[in-house]
């Protein structure tokens, strides 16, 4: 009998000579590193990619050295927000402040008023709000750069960008790491449905677009108590109604599609099935955050979502919609689409698409097949899909790093470049996420910042990262930022 390496030999359609070797590390990694070619050459490229189909194999600990680094690398929510986060009395005692200026008080006067309460806190805080994020930031550039899962890791990039939550709206900032490394990194290559539960549950999305205050329309909070054991957030408005944020984004932009096949009134039926999944802990100063279902807040009766009638329940009717919604045709179609437009093509090929989609609907959404299904087609390796891909500055930054051999002893210097170039890693406000696309990345504005990076790294300029520019040759900085260097 075949082994699965072996079967996937005959399969793949790369050629395991170097040019299919640099393509599959151009499509498959952040790029390519000095001797990645060779390495790959001696494993054998099916070996390799079989590996990284499985990242659980792949022993990592370069990267957790590197991320050890990080004062907040490791801490669980409750810690960033105890270390971290301004508890609500200095808040609301600084907004008093504020409003006691008057109607129009200067930028000057209200920063005034913030670094007299972060003289007074900073003694017992670890550092300011904003470090959790710039630290985050750093964290994702040394996986990218360091990691050996490398399939596993870009895998990740894309479903925390299809899956988006913005990191400066409110505690998400300190929900994004355990977002990141419980519910979208552990299902990159597993199956759709459990990952789609999982983003569903988590604090950080639960936040972000709303669904936690989305209860039957006039639920009233003073009895909200009986549900979660808890006074209610008196921050929050006595009564509550539906929210419809979540239902219509978890189909527009997580599964179906903007012309998948739903209409206002399943976006409405979504909602109801949603009221009650809340956060509990969301406002209390320290605590975790944690998926909560309130039974007092749902929506009772059945619900009609895509023709389909969702009884009434409670919990359930969530769960029901979540696997309803993931193994719909429509989401085979939108997945495998913009899975194949990351790999392959601004444009991927319509035959292709149709393999990934029937791929997705038999195995209800396992990726790594879905993955497969592409690794093996000839669109994939097809002449005109080379170098067809325009890099995102993200993609640009991390593979100069690598490409270059270069130690990065601390990646805020890289992050910050990257908000120059229109990237702010975590920063997306638009659920949306950034485009995969040519159009969003090709100006003259954002090919300048990457001038001027490639420029730095390769003269040593690049604050925190150390590079031996001898090795890289005059003209290196010309060659990183060239349109080929540009291009995957």
């Amino acid at each position: 009998m075949l082994s699965a390496a072996s079967l996937l030999s005959l399969l793949l359609a790369v050629p395991a000579d170097d040019a299919g070797i640099l393509h599959a590390l151009n499509r498959l990694t952040w790029g390519p590193r000095p001797g990645d070619v060779a390495r790959v050459r001696a494993v054998g490229l099916d070996r390799w990619v079989e590996e990284q189909l499985h990242p659980d194999r792949i022993e990592d600990l370069a990267v957790e050295a590197r991320l050890a680094s990080l004062g907040t690398a490791g801490l669980s929510t409750a810690e960033l927000r105890r270390s971290y986060e301004v508890p609500k009395d200095a808040k609301r005692e600084m907004k008093q402040k504020q409003a006691a200026m008057g109607d129009s008080p200067s930028e000057e006067q209200l920063r005034a008023v913030k670094r007299e309460m972060y003289l007074k806190l900073l003694p017992r805080m670890a550092g300011r709000p904003q470090e959790v994020i710039d630290e985050l930031q750093e964290a994702k550039l040394l996986r990218a750069v360091y990691s050996e899962r490398q399939l596993a890791d870009v895998l990740t990039d894309f479903w925390m960008n299809h899956f988006n939550v913005y990191a400066a709206k409110g505690p998400d900032r300190y929900l994004l790491a355990e977002y990141e490394s419980q519910a979208i990194r552990p299902h990159a290559l597993g199956r759709f449905e459990d990952l789609l539960l999982a983003t569903a549950q988590s604090p950080a999305m639960l936040f972000y677009l709303d669904n936690w205050i989305s209860a039957a329309p006039g639920t009233d909070l003073s009895v909200l108590r009986r549900g979660m054991k808890k006074r209610p957030d008196p921050e929050l408005p006595r009564s509550l109604g539906l929210n419809e944020n979540y239902a219509r984004e978890i189909m527009e932009l997580h599964t179906l599609g903007v012309d998948g096949g739903y209409t206002q009134k399943d976006v409405s039926e979504v909602a109801r099935s949603f009221t009650g999944w809340t956060v509990r802990g969301l406002r209390t100063d320290g605590a975790t955050p944690e998926f909560v279902f309130v039974p007092f807040m749902h929506a009772r009766g059945d619900k009609q979502v895509l023709g389909r009638t969702v009884a009434s329940g409670g919990k359930d009717e969530g769960e029901r919609v979540i696997r309803l919604l993931a193994t719909h045709p429509s989401t085979a179609r939108f997945i495998s689409t913009k899975i194949a437009r990351r790999f392959v093509s601004d444009q991927p090929p319509p035959a292709l698409v149709d393999r990934m989609a029937a791929t997705f609907r038999e195995t209800r959404g396992e990726i790594r097949e879905v993955m497969r299904t592409l690794l093996r087609s000839p669109e994939f390796v097809a002449a005109d899909a080379r170098g067809a891909k325009t890099k995102t500055p993200l993609e640009f930054a991390v593979s100069a790093l690598r490409a270059t051999g270069a130690d990065l002893l601390s990646a805020r210097e890289v992050a910050e470049r990257l908000d120059h170039m229109g990237m702010p890693l975590y920063m997306t406000q638009p659920p949306t996420g950034y485009k995969d696309t040519a159009e969003a990345w090709v100006s003259s504005a954002g090919l300048l910042a990457r001038l001027n990076f490639a420029a730095d790294l390769a003269a040593g300029r690049l604050m925190g990262t150390l590079v031996d520019p001898a090795s890289l040759g005059p003209e290196a900085g010309l060659k990183l930022g060239s349109p080929e260097f540009q291009r995957r």
